[in-house]
């Protein structure tokens, strides 16, 4: 699960000085569409959260999309 995690990083902020807030909200979602709980994403990117500018704002803001998006720790899903 972490290398998938680790492609889909690659691939939404690419580096560490990449990682903001519009980057870090697509990787939580991209998270969610391969069935990963955003917040293990979210718990792998805060290890390395010394290397992400202006970290506070951004954990704010993707803590905000965690709650808005996951329900007692397991993505919502839609049944459209």
């Amino acid at each position: 699960m972490q290398k998938t995690v680790e492609d889909i990083w690659r691939t939404t902020c690419g580096n560490w000085k990449n990682c903001n807030h519009s980057t870090l909200q697509a990787l939580l979602s991209e998270c969610g569409k391969h069935s990963i709980d955003p917040q293990y994403c979210m718990s792998w990117v805060e290890e390395h959260s010394g290397n992400i500018p202006d970290w506070p704002a951004v954990a704010e803001t993707a803590r905000d999309w965690v709650n808005k998006h996951t329900s007692t720790g397991s993505p919502i899903v839609s049944s459209d």
